[in-house]
């Protein structure tokens, strides 16, 4: 079973990008170690492409060769943060419906060349003096990815209220010391949120 991680540095997570299958030090590590201890019978290979620094649209202008070509039985996405942090130092957002675009682009992709299961990850933003600002840009994308998570998802990941309730009686950045990078604390959160969507799907899978 092929389980294709996909978004920006959260995914990316410092892996060795000369080897698909290094999973780095984020949360495809740990939901790859949960996902194999669960399942112990099952053979899986995981495949993490996810780029440092990547948006919606440098996701859609790889699409066919980092996704496509490996026809994956699952394939999740993590990206958004970087289309509005991206802008930040001048205010100058990215329009919604492009961010929309580039996305709804990869996701169609996938239901039409295929078979693959699709998990979503919301972007998410830790409460941090510096970065407040983004939500004025972050939240309505985040919309934009919840819209599309009811059009293309078999599983839907809400990060952004998932870690805000974490926050609640802890130090946030506890789970990202910038806001953004999850802490190894955080990462292997995410993994467990991931892990269990990833068990309501796998008999629908074998």
């Amino acid at each position: 079973m092929k389980i294709l991680f996909q978004g920006d540095s959260i995914t990316d997570a410092g892996r060795d990008r000369s080897d698909i299958h290094n999973l780095g030090h984020g949360y495809p590590k740990y939901t790859a170690e949960l996902i194999k201890n669960r399942h112990p019978g099952t053979d899986f290979e995981f495949i993490d492409l996810g780029i440092s620094g990547n948006r919606a649209e440098n996701l859609r202008d790889r699409w066919q060769e980092d996704c496509i070509a490996h026809q994956p039985d699952l394939v999740s996405i993590l990206i958004g943060v970087n289309d509005t942090w991206h802008r930040s130092g001048d205010k100058n957002w990215m329009p919604h419906d492009y961010f929309e675009e580039c996305y709804r682009y990869c996701l169609t992709e996938i239901k039409e060349k295929t078979n693959a299961k699709i998990i979503i990850l919301e972007q998410f933003l830790i409460p941090v003096a510096d970065k407040e600002f983004f939500r004025v840009d972050l939240d309505p994308k985040i919309q934009v990815t919840r819209k599309l998570a009811r059009e293309f998802a078999d599983a839907f990941i809400p990060l952004d209220g998932i870690l805000a309730s974490h926050c609640i009686g802890e130090t946030p950045t506890v789970w990202a010391a910038d806001g953004v990078h999850p802490t190894e604390a955080g990462a292997r959160l995410i993994a467990g949120y991931y892990a269990d969507a990833f068990d309501k799907l796998f008999g629908s899978m074998k």
